[in-house]
């Protein structure tokens, strides 16, 4: 799948079925239900999924807490805008 695929299957009604859990997240979130995204991702102990929970938190303005999951990735909080990390985060996972 390329990312123009992945940004196509949104507008569907389930993510597509070989999709990471890493990109399910970040489709729910597209598709409207950022909570469904932040729930399959907050308990993974990995950097992939700290990164991710770091734009759920950055997006809902909670940028403390974003900060901190941002170290746990091992990143710092990008300047681009959340449209331009949302799709850098799907371009890093596909």
């Amino acid at each position: 799948m390329d990312f123009a695929a992945f940004q196509q299957s949104v507008s569907a009604a389930t993510p597509p079925a070989d999709a990471s859990v890493y990109l399910q997240a970040l489709w729910y979130d597209a598709h409207g239900n950022w909570g469904k995204g932040h729930e399959l991702i907050q308990d993974l102990p990995d950097h992939n999924a700290a990164w991710i929970h770091a734009y759920f938190h950055r997006k809902e303005g909670d940028l403390w807490n974003a900060d901190y999951w941002y170290r746990r990735a091992g990143k710092t909080r990008p300047t681009s805008t959340l449209q331009e990390e949302w799709e850098q985060l799907v371009q890093a996972f596909l």
